[in-house]
């Protein structure tokens, strides 16, 4: 994708980064200088890894692009884990070298190109429970995701400013961002640093076209003061992902925003895009739309599966856990799902995060929805805790915008929830804990309530 960019738009502006900008030439070349200065530092990479510890940033493109030129794989490391975290990685990738600081890139001819069955990703799971898992991605599964993803919502050539507030370490940053901009010949706006202010400023000056975020982006800008002051006339599309997004928040942004909202559902095991809703079929509000082309969804005992050609080749180090997951060619995404008439999925929960309160099946995402409804509540996370009398009874937290009673946010579920599903408790928050990619994190939550 990017030896076509720079081969059809040389002196379009591929990277932008603060003040720092570069063309496809330039970007191109920077990737290939550094492909040869791995290389040189070893005879050769093939079957070996490159582990990358590096913020949002240009150096972080060229590095990422860079290690896939060389014929290795690519080990994508939050740069903000501490030495713990890394080193329990690292001892899992083995990788032959490390990237962990900006370096000089060298212009040098173009590298050898790998093979499409080579190992391209070792991306390394979220990891909020137990240890992390590292998801082997191949070069051509990583290609066809991206035509996969391309089908259901094409980009305009040459035209598209996309920019990226997600960490690019992270498979949703690397396929709606890095990827996408490679693949569309476009601009990729980074940030080195998501923060509001920032984001809104660039989203007005650098006249971004297509807008990926996530759930805790869209609540944080639609509460920020200076959002409805944002020139957003230049946004055509606007992606979801890396977690559910509540209708509510969705069709608020649609309307103060004034382009329309895709919300996708994959998983790094998947490449990681497995559906999308689309631009030239009905678009469902509350659903994660259709499988990409060549892909299967089934729902087996309430659980999404899935195959296709994007999947991952496994988990590495974990045979065990690699034949748990794909069973008969088939991904099993540990997550609970339905699917409609259409063929229009919609995700209901995690497997494990399914709540049974006196004996009836709750998931935590329908009462979040509820409560994520109400005009004073900005966001809401509900997880399941023990319970002498239900076996388990649910448990809400909440950040407000405007001032409300706890009574009447309980009494607002009860009149939309079967009783069993109102939360048992809930409590008012500054904020909800997030992992380190934006996502909530519940871990903190279940730990704070004590029976």
């Amino acid at each position: 994708m990017l030896a076509a960019a720079a081969e059809a738009r040389p002196d379009a502006e591929a990277l932008a980064c603060g003040e720092h900008r570069l063309t496809y030439r330039q970007y191109y070349e920077a990737v290939n200088g550094f492909a040869a200065e791995l290389m040189r530092e070893r005879a050769s990479l093939a079957g070996e890894r490159v582990a990358t510890v590096l913020g949002n940033s240009i150096e972080a493109c060229v590095a990422m692009f860079g290690v896939l030129a060389s014929g290795a794989q690519l080990v994508p490391i939050n740069p903000l884990y501490t030495q713990r975290e890394v080193d329990e990685i690292a001892g899992d990738a083995q990788p032959s070298l490390v990237v962990s600081q900006r370096i000089n890139l060298a212009k040098a001819k173009a590298a050898s190109f790998p093979r499409p069955e080579d190992l391209a990703l070792l991306q390394y799971t979220g990891g909020t429970t137990g240890k992390s898992k590292g998801v082997n991605l191949t070069h051509r599964a990583i290609a066809t995701n991206v035509a996969q993803r391309e089908a259901l919502l094409p980009t305009r050539m040459d035209a598209e400013r996309i920019v990226c507030a997600m960490p690019l370490f992270h498979s949703y940053g690397m396929a709606m961002g890095l990827f996408l901009a490679a693949n569309c010949r476009g601009t990729l706006v980074i940030m080195e640093r998501y923060r509001p202010d920032d984001l809104l400023r660039i989203v007005q000056n650098e006249r971004i076209t297509i807008f990926p975020g996530s759930p805790t982006i869209f609540a944080g800008l639609l509460g920020h003061a200076d959002f409805a002051d944002t020139d957003w006339s230049s946004v055509h599309t606007c992606y979801s992902g890396s977690a559910a997004l509540p209708e509510e928040t969705l069709r608020r942004w649609e309307q103060a925003v004034g382009a329309p909202v895709y919300e996708g559902y994959g998983q790094t095991e998947a490449g990681p895009v497995l559906t999308f809703n689309c631009v030239n079929k009905i678009r469902k509000i509350g659903s994660v739309g259709i499988p990409v082309p060549e892909t299967e969804i089934r729902i087996v005992e309430g659980e999404v599966v899935a195959r296709g050609p994007q999947l991952m080749q496994g988990y590495r180090n974990r045979p065990q856990e690699t034949a748990e997951a794909l069973r008969n060619g088939w991904l099993h995404t540990g997550d609970m799902g339905e699917l409609d008439a259409d063929g229009y999925l919609y995700i209901r929960g995690r497997k494990k995060d399914m709540v049974i309160v006196g004996g009836y099946n709750v998931y935590p995402r329908e009462v979040e929805e509820v409560l994520n409804a109400h005009p004073a509540v900005a966001e809401a996370a509900v997880v399941g805790g023990p319970d002498a009398y239900r076996g388990e009874c649910l448990h809400a937290y909440v950040c407000l915008r405007k001032e409300v009673t706890t009574d009447a946010l309980l009494s607002y579920c009860g009149e939309r929830l079967a009783k069993y599903k109102v939360p048992a408790t809930l409590e008012v928050l500054d904020a909800l804990p997030k992992t380190s990619v934006g996502k909530l994190d519940k871990l903190p939550l279940k730990a704070r309530w004590k029976p």
